[in-house]
């Protein structure tokens, strides 16, 4: 169970992974996550399902290295087998409650910075299922590092790529392209998913345009299931647990600034192994 069946390396620190979980597989839905352990004494590391097969049993994953855990992660090869698996968790996207004539009757934009193309396909796929043509922007600091272009052709209406040194696509930041594309066609839902500043400055520009919005704050998860309280966020002026009632919430209630700031509250800690404790749990 949780055999790696195949891995490819997306970027130098970005690595995508097809693992072999067919429960998690059978109900998984786009938007959701799940929740990875390397070893019996390794974190739990909760990572979006990016897509999933259940006939093969399958759900991959995309992760990006930025401490111990996820390094280790990303140091797996195939054949290789997670301790833990757990899933599908989280609440799907707001798109599947609509039925497929209301669908239909939607413009829908995707914004992806970085490593959110990967929450952004499963939810454009999904979309192509039921006939509907989505516009999908990625961006992302160079052309090296955007991820999920050739899979996001095969299933966007349009994809506009945006980088912000001018390697690919358009040239500067994602606010700027999706200004431009308002002009050509009047959208009428939009979905953003990336890099927390990214998002903040995405939703005010969708916020001027009048066209109502939804962010993923996936990335201030840590446990998972309401536990710990990392992943606490104001919406509206509520409090709300990303992995709980989450992880996407209306972009214009969101308090990105105190987001940002909860993000970053350990940004200057040791980025310390678990595995170096010596009490594992004694």
């Amino acid at each position: 169970m949780y055999e790696i069946k195949s891995k490819r390396w997306l970027s130098p620190a970005v690595t995508e992974m097809t693992v072999h979980a067919p429960r998690i597989a059978a109900s998984a839905k786009p938007g959701q996550f799940l929740i990875v352990r390397v070893n019996e004494i390794a974190e739990r590391i909760p990572l979006t399902i990016c897509d999933y097969d259940a006939e093969a049993g399958t759900v991959t994953i995309v992760t990006q290295a930025v401490g111990v855990s996820s390094r280790k992660i990303n140091d797996m090869e195939e054949g290789d087998r997670f301790a833990d698996v757990a899933g599908p968790l989280g609440r799907p996207t707001d798109l599947m409650d609509l039925g497929d004539e209301d669908l239909k009757k939607e413009r829908i934009l995707f914004v992806a910075g970085g490593v959110g193309a990967a929450p952004v396909y499963p939810q454009v796929k999904w979309l192509r299922s039921r006939g509907v043509d989505a516009d999908v922007i990625i961006g992302a600091k160079t052309r090296d590092l955007l991820c999920f272009v050739p899979e996001m052709e095969k299933v966007a209406g349009n994809l506009y790529l945006c980088t912000d040194d001018g390697s690919a696509g358009f040239h500067g930041m994602v606010p700027a392209l999706m200004e431009q594309l308002y002009d050509q066609g009047r959208y009428t839902r939009c979905v953003v998913i990336g890099p927390m500043i990214m998002m903040k400055f995405a939703s005010l520009s969708t916020l001027k345009a009048g066209i109502p919005t939804i962010v993923s704050l996936n990335a201030l998860m840590v446990d998972g299931t309401g536990m710990c309280g990392a992943c606490r966020v104001s919406v509206g002026g509520e409090t709300k647990f990303t992995c709980v009632d989450g992880p996407e919430f209306d972009a214009h209630k969101v308090d990105f600034d105190e987001a940002m700031r909860r993000q970053n509250m350990y940004r200057n800690n040791p980025k310390t192994n678990p595995e170096d404790c010596t009490c594992h749990g004694r």
